[in-house]
């Protein structure tokens, strides 16, 4: 029996050809857990607004290894050490960062799987995996959880200018065909340096910076916080919510087991064991577009309705303020539906609710972005630049929306 060959060279939409340097990384990626991302949305709901937005963690975590491979070669080329086994580390760091995202990314996380968030489970996987890959992934963990004592390597995998943030940017940008967000993004790896074991970016790189900060708040706008992504996120949170709040009064409903399993269960991370680590890698996006298929038949009212406005596309009014919506308006729309289906003010709170937003495109307190001057001097990219916006960029810009049936 022939020997599989495991260097294989993938396509990619957004990079061209990308590369699987060594065996432990094809295996990696061939292991369930992480094929298990073809099935994940990258962008939730956001189809619905972006009829292109049909790209997944999978393609996302292979877009990051890629970028990683070319930040190791600059840094290298650079004079900084980085052995075969930390360049190996930060490549599987990288792609398993996205590892613990549940079905249409967060919105589990908000409503029946709230007891632990996707970065711990995403640990979880890795720390699974590494006792599937005989410890080989334990180097990757402590860089992945910033335990490692070098510092600028979890830089790369987490920061203000990480390779993440450079993939999902570029990508987001291309599938959503909203053009604000495509970022240079190997231009900015070019720029790349360590100085004192923190990353930084070398002058000349500055304004690729600022293109991509004004990018991030641009695409947060348009495309992470628009209104009506916004609302048909809220609706898919509210559907998982309700299934859950029918399920703890006795009811039934008809889903895949594994999504039974978290509707019938409370699960904190106390609880989160290999048996239930291994029912959560068989949830995805489509075990919850198969239950909304069913329960839009349904005799609940409020679980029907819900789904059929995702699945039918027929969403809530979703409106956009800079003040808080009043409570008299809120109340005002509730008793019309309470009236209009005869449902109580509890039901009607699924249909009719405010929340808030937030954007902040750069944080100047947390792991700053620093430039390299010529002369040696590291400044913050606020302070280096001449771009007076930068700023601004860094300052919290909060908006309230509201969301209620047409």
């Amino acid at each position: 029996m022939s020997q599989r060959n495991k260097l294989k060279i993938l396509n990619d939409p957004i990079y061209g050809f990308i590369t699987i340097p060594n065996a432990r990384l094809f295996d990696i990626i061939e292991h369930k857990y992480f094929q298990r991302l073809r099935r994940i949305s990258q962008m939730g709901v956001s189809f619905l607004v972006y009829p292109g937005a049909h790209h997944t963690r999978f393609h996302h975590a292979l877009g990051c290894m890629h970028l990683m491979q070319k930040a190791v070669r600059v840094l290298r080329f650079k004079g900084v050490a980085i052995s075969d086994a930390e360049a190996e580390a930060l490549q599987i760091a990288i792609l398993l960062h996205d590892i613990g995202h549940g079905p249409f990314s967060h919105a589990m996380e908000h409503s029946i799987v709230s007891g632990v968030n996707h970065e711990r489970i995403s640990e979880l996987f890795m720390e699974k995996m590494n006792a599937d890959f005989n410890q080989s992934l334990t180097l990757a963990i402590s860089i992945f959880k910033g335990h490692y004592d070098r510092h600028f390597m979890h830089q790369l995998i987490s920061s203000q200018l990480d390779m993440d943030r450079l993939d999902y940017l570029k990508r987001d940008s291309f599938y959503t065909g909203v053009s604000e967000g495509n970022i240079n993004s190997e231009r900015l790896i070019a720029m790349l340096n360590v100085v004192d074991d923190q990353l930084v970016v070398e002058h000349k790189g500055i304004y690729s910076v600022e293109k991509f900060l004004v990018a991030r708040r641009l695409m947060y706008w348009q495309v992470y916080l628009h209104k009506t992504s916004l609302g048909a996120e809220q609706l898919m949170i509210r559907v998982l919510k309700r299934a859950k709040e029918l399920t703890d009064k006795g009811e039934i409903l008809n889903c895949n087991k594994p999504l039974l399993y978290f509707l019938e269960n409370r699960i904190t991370e106390d609880k989160f064991n290999d048996d239930i680590l291994n029912t959560f890698a068989e949830l995805d996006d489509y075990d919850v577009i198969s239950a909304m298929k069913q329960w839009m038949h349904h005799d609940d009212f409020v679980l029907s309705e819900l789904c059929k406005m995702i699945i039918n596309r027929d969403l809530l009014k979703v409106k956009l303020k800079k003040r808080e919506v009043s409570k008299e308006k809120i109340e005002k729309q509730i008793n019309l539906l309470m009236s209009r289906y005869d449902i109580s003010a509890h039901e009607a709170g699924y249909f009719v609710f405010s929340g808030s937003v937030e954007n902040l495109a750069y944080k100047i307190k947390a792991n700053p972005i620093n430039i390299l001057h010529k002369n040696g001097k590291i400044t913050d990219v606020v302070k280096a630049s001449d771009q007076l916006n930068l700023k601004a960029l860094s300052k919290v810009v909060k908006k309230y929306f509201w969301c209620y049936p047409k």
